[in-house]
C-alpha cells in the first residue's frame, strides 16, 4: 500500500470512529435519561441528569479532537479506552450474540478499529492538526 492511500484509509478510519463516539455523545445531551439507565444496567451506577451532560460534553469534546487528529497519543488512547471499558460492560450480551442482543456484536469491530488508529497514529497525517502543527 502506498503512503498515500494508508492517510486516506487512516483519515476514514478516524472520521468514522470519532463520528461513533460523536452520536453517543449527542445521545447522551439529547436524552440524558437514556445515559442514566445505561450506566445503571451496564456500570452499576447511577448518574444524575446533570453528570450525564457532563458526561456527554467531555466525550463531544473527545470526539471533535479525535475528528481533527489532535493530540493522537491521548485522543485515541481515550477514545479505546472508553470503548474497551464499554464492550467489557456489555461482556453478557456478546457472549450471547443472537436476539436482541445482535446490535452489541458492532462493538468487535469499532474496538478493532480503534486498537488499529492507536497503533499506527504517527502514520495518520492526512488533516490531522497534530500533522500540520509539527511541520
Amino acid at each position: 500500500m502506498n503512503a498515500t492511500a494508508l492517510s486516506i484509509a487512516l483519515f476514514i478510519l478516524r472520521i468514522g470512529l470519532a463520528g461513533f463516539l460523536l452520536l453517543w455523545s449527542l445521545d447522551k445531551l439529547v436524552a440524558p435519561e437514556g445515559a442514566m439507565a445505561i450506566y445503571q444496567f451496564f456500570y452499576h451506577v447511577r448518574i444524575t441528569t446533570e453528570i450525564a451532560y457532563v458526561i456527554g460534553a467531555f466525550e463531544l469534546l473527545l470526539s471533535l479532537t479525535i475528528m481533527a487528529g489532535f493530540l493522537k497519543t491521548y485522543s485515541y488512547g481515550l477514545g479505546l479506552l472508553l470503548h474497551v471499558t464499554s464492550t467489557i460492560a456489555s461482556y453478557q450480551q456478546l457472549l450471547n450474540p443472537f436476539g436482541g442482543n445482535h446490535l452489541y456484536i458492532a462493538a468487535i469491530p469499532v474496538l478493532a478499529g480503534f486498537i488499529a488508529l492507536f497503533l499506527i497514529r504517527r502514520q495518520d497525517t492526512l488533516w490531522s492538526l497534530d500533522a500540520a502543527w509539527r511541520k
